[in-house]
């Protein structure tokens, strides 16, 4: 499955003011970098991959739509999953760009 181009779009639009934001196609979707560290992804199973602090993950998992982000059979520290229904609108997508945002600029760059 391929991700979803409108959710991509509307990444962009909300990121479209942060400097040295770079797209990468990453897991078969479009992961979206600052610094060089992903701050979010459009996954390709839908919905959105969420860089977030490792210490804040189980605080935002109780967020409706959000899940670990699993891989290889592992929960993935510091990463959420947020289902489409979690990012219909402008204002859920913008709180969980800002955490993936927020916490990238966080780290030192690549």
């Amino acid at each position: 499955m391929a991700y979803d181009e409108d959710l991509a779009n509307r990444v962009r639009e909300l990121l479209a003011r942060q400097p040295g934001v770079d797209e990468k196609p990453m897991f078969g979707g479009l992961a979206f970098l600052l610094g060089g560290h992903m701050a979010v992804a459009v996954s390709s199973k839908g919905g959105l991959m969420v860089r977030v602090p490792p210490d804040d993950t189980a605080k935002l998992l109780e967020r409706a739509h959000a899940s670990p982000m699993v891989m290889a059979g592992r929960e993935t520290r510091g990463w959420l999953r947020v289902d489409a229904a979690g990012v219909k609108t402008k204002r859920q997508l913008e709180s969980w760009i800002a955490h993936g945002v927020g916490y990238v600029q966080t780290l030192p760059p690549k």
